[in-house]
């Protein structure tokens, strides 16, 4: 692997198909973030926002995170290992699956293994490269995955 974007990124020739990065950050996930995600999306479900309702009416007995607060923060820990400065755009997402659920006091941890990487068709100086993302709580239990598309750049000439 050559060196890096100054921001931490890989350019397209670094990723190795097969490769799994296991990211270093983790993040606690609190029952603010959770409400402020909620708010911020008018997402106004009762199994996200409303203690009393989880615990008499739900399985969970509390509040569940919001799965796409969840997508959001998978992804979010993979910037600073995989594409901080040299992705170009996300092109999808597929395979979206929350297997188990993560609760406020979870914390989480994300591991990114590389599928596939190719040269762009219409730009030489980028490429696609095909991200298989997975989340696990602090019990190493699964809690969301998703495979990910992303237009990343080439290393400059």
């Amino acid at each position: 692997m050559g060196e890096r974007h100054w921001r931490g990124g890989m350019w397209l020739e670094d990723f190795e198909v097969g490769t799994t990065i296991r990211h270093r950050l983790t993040r606690t996930l609190t029952e603010t973030d959770n409400m402020l995600f909620s708010n911020m999306t008018l997402n106004p479900q009762p199994l996200h926002i409303d203690r009393h309702f989880c615990e008499r009416e739900t399985e969970w007995g509390q509040p569940l995170v919001n799965s796409l607060f969840t997508l959001g923060l998978m992804i979010g820990i993979s910037v600073n290992d995989l594409t901080n400065g040299t992705t170009i755009a996300n092109l999808g997402m597929t395979d979206v699956r929350f297997p188990a659920p993560l609760f406020h006091g979870d914390t989480l941890r994300a591991e990114t293994t590389v599928l596939a990487v190719r040269e762009s068709k219409s730009r030489p100086d980028a490429g696609i490269v095909e991200l298989h993302h997975r989340a696990y709580n602090q019990d190493d239990i699964l809690v969301a995955e998703c495979r990910r598309q992303a237009f990343m750049k080439k290393r400059p000439a």
